[in-house]
């Protein structure tokens, strides 16, 4: 569990997201609370809730982008899910439990690969033995050698021999040289036919558990397959690295981790608030709401790792609340999301800043792209700001999308000269406001094409 002090999670958030402080303030504390409730008596431990948030802004100004870097900053398990895609139990769809067997997946994944690097070097000295193995078998002595015990010598040379050879063997695999060679191997047949199941919300891990169930039942089928060494090498590495592993111990931390600093993003949950109206899609609206509640507040969902808790996982819930409002969610709702953040848009100064302060921005990752054509691109300063401009005067005329626009944008100005690098003989381009002008200038006036271009 981090231990971050509040101001030091808002300035490793500073390097990627630009403006938004309240948002910032709000998911910092809400991070250090939770390791505060790790060090409180555990009597108390298990009544601190959560302090759920819910952050409202239109798209693109930064909202989901905070709580990717929150779970980054802090190595939790995090997973994002649109709340439109839920549907009421009875109706088709997606069953709001989903989400929470889906972290549990990822983060399992997540941690069996950690396992899997942590004993990467060891798999790979066993998969080396196998290996020699495979291209020097052991020779069985004959009967006639078991029972003359008069030529201990001419046994003692073949095992030397053996051994020297084997070293051979080594050398050479270790040096590339056996590429060229193949090996029999026999590998785990993985064409099992796979049943597809058409059934009821909240049954999609029911072909999953059959697999799981038939894969315990009936002995996995291996079959011979005549490989190259450095295929081979990687398949015995693999099976290595996964016989040395403990699976259980893995699943252990995984729901624990899950359980005590997971985060679940909920997306457009502005989608699922409307009026009741007794009819119509207000009806699996609240009635998503309402399968939603009791996940939220705490209670235990079954996956095929076994029970997880959701009464500590983190719930940030998202949303532009363009034609409705967080009070037209249901009222046992709301008040599992007492924390509500108001996100502003975004308007030219902080598209230029966008544009040049983040470690990731996107001038630098154009730069780094055209840089391995050869191409050194440098953009102007009156040329960020054009850009800037531009954006902010296509928000302001169409539809707002924050940050986004800035992608397209990039994209469309620099459309030539990625098409063309490998053919560019010039190694430096240079990107100022002129450049910008006459690359988007038709398209910024024409405002029918703008609407579907930029």
């Amino acid at each position: 569990m981090s231990a971050l002090r509040p101001s030091e999670i808002v300035k490793e958030l500073d390097k990627y997201i630009i403006g938004q402080r309240n948002a910032k303030r709000s998911v910092a504390i809400a991070l250090r609370n939770r390791w505060r409730r790790r060090q409180v008596p555990e009597d108390l431990r298990d009544e601190i809730a959560p302090k759920n948030i819910i952050l409202i802004g239109p798209t693109g100004v930064g909202k989901t982008e905070i709580s990717r870097r929150l779970s980054k900053l802090t190595d939790s398990p995090f997973i994002k899910v649109e709340a439109s895609k839920f549907t009421e139990v009875g109706y088709v769809g997606r069953d709001v439990e989903s989400m929470v067997r889906d972290i549990v997946e990822l983060t399992v994944g997540m941690l069996k690969a950690r396992e899997q690097e942590a004993v990467k070097d060891k798999a790979w000295r066993n998969a080396e033995e196998r290996m020699l193995d495979l291209l020097l078998p052991k020779s069985k002595p004959s009967q006639q050698q078991d029972q003359d015990d008069q030529q201990p010598d001419m046994t003692r040379a073949a095992v030397d021999e053996h051994v020297s050879t084997r070293e051979k063997l080594r050398k050479l695999l270790r040096e590339g040289k056996l590429a060229n060679r193949f090996v029999d191997l026999d590998v785990t047949d993985k064409s099992m036919p796979v049943v597809e199941i058409f059934s009821n919300v909240g049954m999609e891990e029911l072909g999953v558990n059959f697999r799981d169930m038939f894969g315990s039942l009936f002995p996995r089928s291996t079959k011979r397959r005549r490989v190259p060494v450095p295929e081979a090498m990687e398949i015995l590495a693999q099976e290595e690295a996964q016989a040395l592993i403990d699976m259980d111990r893995v699943v252990s931390r995984a729901i624990e981790k899950v359980e005590q600093s997971g985060i679940i993003f909920l997306d457009e949950i502005d989608k699922i608030a409307g009026k009741d109206s007794g009819h119509g899609p207000d009806v699996s609206r609240e009635g998503v709401q309402r399968d939603l509640l009791p996940i939220v507040e705490g209670s235990t969902v079954a996956t095929k790792y076994g029970p997880v808790k959701t009464d500590h996982i983190l719930f940030i819930a998202s949303g532009a609340f363009h034609t409705s409002k967080p009070s037209d969610l249901i009222p046992e709702l709301q008040g599992r999301f007492p924390i509500r953040v108001e996100l502003d848009s975004l308007g030219k100064e902080e598209f230029v800043k966008i544009l040049t302060e983040p470690k990731s921005s996107l001038v630098r990752q154009y730069t780094a792209l055209l840089k391995t054509e050869g191409i050194d691109v440098v953009f102007k300063e009156d040329a960020i700001e054009r850009i800037a401009d531009i954006a902010e005067e296509v928000n302001s005329a169409m539809e707002n999308i924050g940050a986004r626009r800035l992608h397209t944008i990039m994209e469309r100005l620099l459309e030539d000269i990625l098409f063309d690098a490998p053919d560019i003989a010039d190694t430096q381009i240079v990107i100022d406001a002129q450049y910008v002008d006459a690359k988007l200038k038709d398209v910024k006036d024409d405002e029918d094409l703008s609407r579907y271009i930029l």
